[in-house]
């Protein structure tokens, strides 16, 4: 498991990278909640979740 704050940094900084290059985004974008799944369970290779954020440019 991943330190809650830690996790919390590392979302909010890779997320504010992302919508610097896309300000498109919505800042609720669902692509968040992907992200944050991704770092919290890095451990546990999913392919789908990283499947999924190479599709949005975020892997």
């Amino acid at each position: 498991m991943v330190d809650e704050v830690v996790l919390k940094n590392a979302t909010e900084t890779a997320w504010s990278v992302y919508r610097a290059h896309h300000p498109e985004v919505d800042p609720q974008d669902s692509r968040r909640c992907l992200l944050e799944r991704h770092l919290q369970k890095r451990g546990e290779k999913r392919e789908s979740d990283t499947e999924a954020l190479a599709g949005f440019g975020i892997a």
